[in-house]
């Protein structure tokens, strides 16, 4: 039964709105009725009792703002009369928290069918990287991409010349501009697509980025250090790249970053430097030839049986609302509370996010170290924001805001739910690898795209991608799962979502049944059958840029 409003911890003194609440509207709370001052939208939050000015706003248990003004009995939060606040936190005062495992006696025995590894790693996937080590390189990886994706039959976009050509005929037949924007476009089609020849291999990637020389050493050798994550990633079987050869990151730093990740590592790899072979022609050619015999090597990989355990799930949220604390975000918390409990990784990252919650997150690491690690790493980066004229208080977007996210802190207190109630076992900074089962914070920026990249360049096999808005993002080699907070997204765009926890806000699902719903679609996907994102090609990848250009 769908209820009008939330409270989601018994500490808190604001609730949600589940549905629209014109003004007068009566609500059932606790024994009793509160009358809504003003209409307040669904997904933003009212005061039942009202607040004082300067009283704290306590959500999911914590402080999430103050209110700059009084707030009247029924009356909504806005942007305007509440304002960004947190409680401090000490990393000294770490206490470790018990932790009760939920019970996965019914999922000890599944497998996936995954790509095994020699480094004992387990794929979702088997992708081909072609990567430029330096922007200048961009051009040839748009030049290699014309000359292999279609002839091997991996184009997969929609073409919409057909469209285009509809209007040029209507304004050759003299067609008015009302009447061409007025006009009925024929459907688009599909691109025709050749059969593949390496029928194992799920695809080759083309990354490009705007990287390797320019700003400081620092920059590329952090950049070397994500390629690395992706060229040794169990999704990748193996890669080409490319390097003018002159440039800040040199392919002997790729070589050092990847024997850190794999001091065994044995993928085919193809490194060509332009400057060295000369001109275009001979430089495409040769990784031409060298792809391709790379992608006959790829193929004889086959999909075998592999346990949970080696699933390693990055936890990623994007176009946030605010059903998403409530609905998606704490059913993927479930996910990741089984998976770690069956012997798996998550990572939960985006530390702007986790701005207000880090006493909690200081509490649930396995040791003092461990602890230690979050908070220097969170108040560094903190410090840089506020150097450069900014702070995590400025992190929720307008789209945010709009749908209710109105403090960095109501934000981040929601999103770390993603994240379960499990130890955090290991503290990384980006890009370094996930090694240690469990629950690992990876310190990303907040920014979707920049922080699912990292998620990838440090293990995750697949992402559960959280949106309340809608968002496309996907990821080049791990499969990005969209999970809608609300049903009136998934109604409104199923070509982008995959699963909804609208059941949890309308009713009809617990947040634990969700969660069981979301693992069991995960084995699919880490088995092979397709996101939305990949259907569309969504290969978004985009590396954190922490330095200063010289």
């Amino acid at each position: 039964m769908k209820h009008q409003v939330a409270r989601i911890h018994p500490a808190d003194n604001v609730l949600v709105a589940l549905v629209d609440l014109p003004i007068g509207t009566e609500v059932p709370w606790e024994n009793g009725f509160i009358t809504t001052a003003e209409a307040i939208p669904a997904k933003h939050k009212l005061a039942p009792l009202g607040l004082s000015a300067g009283q704290p706003v306590t959500m999911y248990g914590v402080l999430v703002g103050t209110a700059r003004e009084a707030i009247r009995p029924g009356g909504r939060l806005t942007t305007a009369n509440i304002q960004h606040a947190t409680n401090s936190y000490d990393e000294h005062a770490h206490q470790r928290a018990a932790w009760t495992a939920p019970d996965v006696t019914a999922w000890q025995d599944r497998t996936f069918q995954g790509y095994h590894r020699a480094d004992g790693r387990v794929g979702t996937a088997n992708y081909w990287l072609v990567i430029p080590l330096v922007f200048c390189e961009n051009r040839n990886i748009q030049v290699l991409q014309d000359a292999l994706i279609t002839d091997l039959g991996y184009a997969r976009r929609k073409t919409y010349q057909p469209e285009t050509r509809k209007l040029v005929e209507l304004m050759q037949a003299g067609k008015t501009v009302e009447e061409i924007l007025s006009a009925d476009l024929e459907a688009s089609a599909d691109l025709a697509q050749n059969a593949r020849p390496f029928p194992n291999v799920d695809g080759i990637r083309f990354l490009s980025h705007e990287g390797g020389c320019g700003g400081i050493r620092q920059d590329a050798q952090t950049l070397c250090g994500l390629l690395a994550g992706y060229i040794t990633h169990p999704n990748v079987a193996g890669a080409t790249v490319l390097s003018l050869g002159c440039q800040n990151a040199q392919a002997s730093m790729l070589q050092d970053e990847i024997a850190k990740r794999d001091p065994n590592f044995s993928k085919p790899l193809y490194i060509l430097d332009q400057q060295k072979l000369g001109t275009e022609e001979t430089l495409i050619s040769t990784a031409l030839r060298q792809t391709f015999a790379g992608l006959m090597i790829a193929n004889q990989a086959r999909r075998e049986p592999a346990p949970l355990k080696a699933l390693n799930i990055g936890l990623e949220c994007g176009g946030s609302d605010g059903f998403s604390g409530i609905s998606a975000n704490p059913a993927l918390g479930h996910v990741s509370d089984m998976l770690v409990a069956l012997g798996g990784s998550v990572i939960l990252a985006e530390f702007p996010e986790l701005c207000g919650v880090e006493q909690e997150l200081v509490d649930r690491s396995v040791n003092q170290e461990t602890a230690e690690r979050f908070s220097s790493l969170m108040k560094a980066y903190g410090d840089s924001a506020v150097a450069v004229g900014s702070g995590f208080d400025m992190n929720p977007s307008p789209g945010n805001i709009r749908d209710g996210l109105i403090t960095d802190a109501m934000k981040s207190a929601g999103a770390a739910r993603k994240g379960g109630s499990s130890p955090v076992v290991a503290v990384l900074d980006y890009p370094e690898l996930v090694t240690k089962p469990g629950l690992n914070l990876l310190c990303t920026p907040g920014n979707d795209v920049e922080s699912t990249t990292a998620e990838v360049g440090s293990g995750a096999n697949i992402v559960l991608f959280t949106t309340g808005l809608g968002t496309p993002t996907g990821n080049p080699i791990a499969p990005v799962i969209k999970v809608s907070s609300n049903t009136a997204l998934a109604r409104r765009m199923p070509d982008i979502i995959d699963v909804n926890t609208g059941t949890v806000i309308d009713g009809e699902e617990t947040i634990e049944q969700a969660g069981e719903r979301i693992l069991d679609y995960v084995i699919r996907v880490a088995s092979g059958e397709e996101v939305a994102a990949v259907r569309h090609d969504q290969t978004d990848f985009i590396p954190w840029k922490r330095g200063v250009s010289l």
